[in-house]
């Protein structure tokens, strides 16, 4: 098993995967609760004890990136905690990094052995002990550096901190030190493999890579591999670590082992069904920063079945684009929360989508509707009363049989001409 996964984790039933998070979720809850002002705050009320399956879960208020900003911004300007109250931990031996993300968002990295959980991602990317990986992630402001080093580190890699830029200096280190494979941006390793052609110098030890930061479609993909390197993604943030990663099978990414993932609508914090496209919300058991239903604003879907390579937990698709869709109709911003909100005032209503058309100042809105109703009684109308009232603006109402709207996530779908 070892030369196969990681760790015995990644092979155990989902029954058994699923019961050992919410053994432990109440426990996170209750120390978030406690040791993170902010969670205080946020999950003000709740009983630990009643989160122990995906419906306690559910219940809990959604956390989004916006909100933490906020909180960090306003604590900062009162002399008060630069995490925003989210950190458990304070500066000093149990904080041995700092990093910032764009805004600034400030985010602590913990004294923990592979704080950020890379080294599941770079195993099923072929990297073993006793490799030497050329790291061309940054190692300054963002943690992505610090991430994959930490990682490698636990895995008993070496690391050559290349960071980014001065292609041919990473051209001239990887082709004297021979390192076993890359991790860093694809855009970036391409510049350095087409340098290295360009200046005639062989990088024969480059076979291996792990991406991230960027997307990585089939045709790069297919480019690699006709250069001899076989590269695998990753998928993790600088608040969350690893979030999934992706297999020698090449369908989809599989959770990491100590995330617990949900789907939901975007602008809530409803799960969708199986399948369906939604914003990615992450539960992490990261005791340092416990992110409880943590809104990514990235989109995405479960994948159904199991991974071929034995790998036994959920997959999701990858990255499908931001599920923050807010836009600005007539001088007034409207964001799928408002949409959500109508569609919850209607039974009736499987899903909608909010379509915004015409020439910038000459907005019109159309709420498109899915519903099972054969025969509305006067349902048109009163959803155009909703869409008034909540969101102050005019808008017509289209009825669809359900399964008419695409499953990509959109709640809002902005269709002007810019010209």
């Amino acid at each position: 098993m070892a030369s196969l996964y990681y760790d015995a984790l990644e092979v155990r039933s989902s029954a058994e995967r699923e019961a050992a998070h919410f053994a432990q979720l109440p426990g996170q809850v209750a120390h978030a609760q406690s040791a993170s002002t902010a969670f205080a705050e946020v999950l003000r009320g709740v009983d630990p004890l009643t989160v122990r399956d995906r419906a306690g879960l559910a219940r809990l208020p959604v956390t989004r990136k916006g909100e933490l900003y906020e909180r960090q911004k306003a604590q900062r300007s009162a002399g008060g905690d630069v995490f925003g109250g989210f950190s458990t931990v304070r500066f000093g031996s149990h904080m041995p990094r700092v990093f910032a993300s764009p805004g600034p968002i400030y985010e602590p990295e913990g004294a923990t052995q592979d704080y950020w959980r890379m080294a599941r991602a770079m195993y099923a990317a072929g990297f073993r002990a006793g490799d030497l990986i050329h790291n061309c992630f940054s190692y300054h402001f963002v943690p992505a550096g610090s991430m994959m080093e930490t990682g490698a580190h636990a895995m008993g890699c070496s690391v050559f901190a290349g960071g980014t830029g001065q292609t041919e200096q990473q051209v001239q280190a990887m082709a004297e030190l021979q390192p076993a494979g890359y991790i860093g941006t694809p855009s970036f390793l391409k510049i350095i493999v087409e340098k290295a052609a360009e200046i005639g110098v062989a990088l024969p030890s480059v076979r291996k890579a792990m991406f991230g930061g960027e997307a990585y479609p089939p045709s790069l993909r297919d480019w690699f591999s006709g250069h001899g390197i076989q590269g695998y993604q990753c998928f993790a943030t600088a608040d969350l670590g690893l979030i999934a990663y992706e297999t020698e099978a090449r369908e989809g990414l599989v959770l990491d082992e100590s995330v617990i993932v949900e789907i939901v609508r975007p602008g809530t914090g409803d799960p969708v069904a199986e399948g369906e496209v939604g914003e990615l919300v992450v539960t992490t058991l990261n005791p340092v920063y416990p992110l409880i239903r943590f809104g990514t604003g990235d989109l995405s879907a479960v994948l159904p079945g199991s991974c071929p390579t034995g790998r036994t937990n959920t997959r999701i698709r990858g990255w499908m684009g931001r599920a923050d869709q807010t836009t600005k109709v007539r001088g007034m911003f409207v964001h799928p929360a408002q949409v959500n909100a109508i569609v919850k005032r209607f039974p009736e209503v499987v899903k909608a989508r909010l379509v915004v058309s015409g020439e910038m100042a000459n907005d019109a809105m159309l709420l498109r509707v899915e519903t099972s109703c054969s025969a509305p009684d006067g349902l048109v109308a009163k959803i155009g009363d909703a869409i008034r009232e909540v969101t102050k603006l005019r808008g017509e109402v289209e009825l669809l049989l359900p399964g008419s709207l695409p499953n990509d996530g959109r709640v809002i779908e902005d269709a002007r001409s810019y010209k």
